[in-house]
Formats: structure tokens, sequence, C-alpha cells
């Protein structure tokens, strides 16, 4: 399944949940605010940038904001709240597309890294932001943690949400680090909608092995927007990698 299929226009139609959700002002404000204070002044460029769920908000706060993004669908739903002069897009892989510019602040947020499904193509991710950045400028960037311990022995499954009208589960690959995420939506009738994602996910350690391999530094590490301490319970993070400045 390729990303272009994922992303289609019922995909994009579908994204944006206003008010609820990863659109709820308890989780959106404090990404904002943080991306924000990270860009110091400058201008940031999204990898992925979708329908422009932080995109928008961002600009609105006064930071000049360009993004990469691979599916035409959710770039046309991010053009219904802010047009090409607030926000530049260039469609491509964020793997390996160049926007014009140098930036102080790179993005990637809700596991978004995930989607590229080889280890070689999130490596490539990373020196991507790096060829984006001035020096001293940063990537920030928001994964899971794989889950890997609910999983029990001899099966490949797991139920991570189950609500009225909605069932979560991964399928996994633990060999090659592969999930594929399956979104069962029902109602009072006997069938239900089954929407499906592959991604690759990544370990922490390993994260900050492919930010070494591009030039990076860690900066930070947290469980959240927030700045709550990441622990081993912590079911995500947001990791802050810099280049080094000028120095001299």
């Amino acid at each position: 399944m390729q990303q272009e299929e994922i992303w289609d226009v019922a995909a994009a139609r579908r994204y944006d949940t206003p008010g609820t959700g990863m659109f709820a002002p308890e989780v959106l404000t404090p990404a904002v605010e943080r991306l924000a204070e990270l860009a110091d002044g400058g201008a940031a460029l999204e990898f992925a940038i979708g329908t422009g769920r932080v995109a928008v908000p961002l600009a609105e706060r006064g930071v000049p904001v360009t993004g990469i993004e691979l599916s035409g669908p959710m770039v046309e739903q991010l053009r219904t709240k802010a047009d090409e002069a607030t926000i530049p897009v260039v469609m491509g892989d964020m793997a390996t597309t160049r926007a014009p510019g140098t930036y102080s602040l790179v993005y990637l947020v809700y596991n978004t890294i995930s989607n590229l499904l080889t280890q070689a193509e999130q490596v490539e991710c990373f020196r991507n932001a790096a060829r984006h950045l001035a020096p001293g400028g940063r990537f920030v960037i928001e994964p899971w943690v794989p889950e890997l311990r609910t999983l029990p022995p001899g099966k490949e499954a797991t139920v991570w949400r189950a609500d009225a009208g909605y069932v979560g589960l991964d399928t996994y690959d633990v060999l090659d680090q592969r999930v594929v995420s399956h979104h069962f939506r029902f109602d009072e009738s006997e069938e239900a909608r089954l929407y499906r994602s592959p991604h690759r996910y990544i370990w922490p350690s390993e994260l900050d092995l492919m930010a070494q391999l591009a030039g990076f530094e860690r900066e930070s590490r947290h469980a959240d927007w927030s700045g709550a301490e990441f622990t081993a319970e912590s079911r995500s993070h947001v990791s802050v990698y810099r280049l080094p400045p000028v120095t001299g």
C-alpha cells in the first residue's frame, strides 16, 4: 500500500476533527506554543504538513511556515484554511524533497516519520531536515514508543483502543519493525468500515542514532509538548535535535 493511496480524497475529508482528538485545544495548543518558542523568531518548515493542523495556528502566531506534502488531497483541504502566499507548500516526499530557503526549525509531528517504511528512508528524512536548517537550527520530531510489552508471546496483534463505535488494533512484524494499524468504525448496522495504514516504528535510541548520522545532537526529550518527563512508561515523546552552531 502506497502513501498516496492512503491519503486520498476520502482520507483528507475525514482527517480534520475540529475541537476533538488531535485537534483538541489541550493537544494542539501546547504543540503550537512549543514550536513557536523553538523557531526562535525564524521560519519553520513542516514535513508532511497535511491539512495544516499545526501549520495554520503556528502561522497565526507569526511564525512563517512552509510545508512539504506528498498528498494532493491533503493540500487541497489545507487550501480551504490558508492560501499559497500564507503557507507555501512544495509537493513531494519528506525524505528527499527540497523546499526553497533556509529555516531555523524543521518539525515532523504525530508519528508521521513512521509513514516512511524503511530505516534508510527514515535516515534520509533526518538528512533532509539538516539540509534545510541554518547552523544551530532545530529538528523536532514527535513519534510514538512501540508498545511491544503489551504484545503477548506468540501473538501478532494488540488492541490499543476500544470505544463505542470504534476499535483500533495494531498487527506487528517484530523482525522488520513494521506495524499495520487497523481502524474499525461501526454503528448499529451489521457493517463496519475498515481503514488501514502501514508504519515502521523506531526506538528512541535508534532515533538518536539517525540524528547523529545527519549531524544533529539531541537537545531535549520529553513525554509531551508541555515538557513532562520522559519515562519508561511514556507512550510517545517530543525530541528536539540541533545542528551545531557556527563557531569561531
